[in-house]
């Protein structure tokens, strides 16, 4: 996008021409690849590169399952006693139908495979989780990765995100930070891939934290291991402090956005070299730091996200936002006639930080408010509910 080609050198080669990229990496001398999105991940682009004994950074392929496929991760939680909502897996869309009409609403309908953030319907009646079935295995609205479908309980509490590096059955969790899925203030709309975070957490209880990740975390890390298929990289755990403790939502395998864009601001240790002592089997004695600070990120979004949006549309005020101290991440940009215009659903990611989450918040919205596209859309509420507390 056009954030990154302010930074680095961009290449016109799709994530998926392994090849090709391969190629590149030789003929440019690449000494370490780090791979950010999740379709590469599963599709084995670390298994070609390792073929190639070219370094590179995140899990094979069958380690990438832990986001690729929910069934996967579903079962694997189910068979390591690890918390997660009850469950059934359905590959046929009578069966799945038959099993719904026998639930009780809200209830999660999940298709199985990768969606870019989107297969995910917590329907509030029975009627809203029937349709979404039908437009996933049906409709075919997610293609192949609805195909199958996953149906849980919906389990009710705070959302709280944990990352965390990891290499085989050593994990080196991150700061935790909270995320807005929803689209509109107070948790109204469908969900989308997140219209904000923030971190720390100061109104939930640090045991909570460490319970997640000796409970879940560390336990999937040694399943992976056991599994043979272990994993190597950033693993997200998407959790929910429900009335009976912390259970799991989802994996991801890689750095999920927009949690990293207020996680990593905080790291205080190079992030190569945290890479590299995991890759060179050295992430257990590598010292890692974290700064004190507050770090609030609103996410900028098209008209109509997260249904059908338009593209082309000029964005203003980037350079005054960023001359305030912001830190503005790009996701849907693009570069037309000399302009940066929007190109995607979650345009920008807006960064503000500072001692605490009111002074984070405060300096991210200033920012924001100098941020202009048509029909730019973001919530008000980022970081509130840790205000309340």
């Amino acid at each position: 996008n056009a954030g990154i080609a302010e930074l680095a050198e961009c290449v016109p080669i799709a994530v998926n021409r392994f090849a090709d990229l391969i190629q590149f990496a030789c003929d440019n001398e690449v000494d370490l690849v780090v791979v950010g999105p999740d379709d590469p991940l599963a599709d084995g682009i670390v298994d070609a590169f390792e073929e190639q004994n070219i370094p590179i950074y995140g899990p094979r392929r069958n380690a990438a399952a832990i986001e690729g496929s929910k069934i996967f991760m579903k079962n694997l939680l189910k068979k390591y006693s690890i918390p997660t909502a009850k469950y059934e897996t359905f590959t046929d869309h009578e069966s799945a139908l038959a099993y719904l009409r026998g639930q009780t609403a809200p209830i999660v309908v999940k298709a199985d495979g990768l969606a870019a953030g989107k297969g995910v319907t917590v329907a509030y009646t029975i009627a809203e989780a029937e349709q979404a079935l039908h437009d996933m295995m049906v409709g075919k609205v997610f293609g192949e990765s609805g195909g199958r479908v996953v149906i849980e309980e919906f389990l009710e509490g705070q959302e709280m995100s944990i990352l965390a590096f990891v290499d085989g059955e050593t994990v080196r969790a991150m700061v935790p930070a909270q995320d807005h899925k929803p689209v509109f203030d107070n948790d109204k709309g469908p969900n989308t891939g997140g219209m904000g975070t923030y971190t720390p957490l100061p109104h939930i209880d640090p045991a909570l934290v460490e319970d997640a990740i000796e409970n879940i975390i560390k336990p999937t890390a040694r399943a992976m291991v056991s599994e043979g298929c272990p994993f190597r990289g950033v693993l997200f755990a998407g959790l929910i402090i429900t009335k009976d403790g912390v259970k799991t939502i989802e994996f991801n395998a890689r750095m999920g956005d927009p949690e990293t864009q207020v996680v990593l601001p905080r790291l205080e240790t190079d992030l190569v070299d945290i890479i590299l002592a995991s890759l060179n089997g050295r992430l257990d004695q590598i010292d890692i730091t974290w700064s004190n600070e507050a770090v609030v990120c609103v996410i900028a979004a098209s008209e109509g996200y997260p249904a059908a949006y338009p593209r082309g549309r000029v964005i203003t005020g980037l350079e005054a936002a960023k001359a305030q101290g912001a830190l503005v991440f790009h996701a849907g940009t693009s570069e037309q006639d000399g302009e940066i215009v929007t190109n995607g659903g979650r345009v920008l990611g807006i960064v503000g930080r500072g001692k605490d989450i009111a002074e984070a918040r405060a300096r991210a919205y200033e920012a924001v408010s100098t941020i202009h596209f048509d029909g730019m859309h973001s919530r008000t509420d980022i970081g509130a509910k840790a205000l309340k507390n």
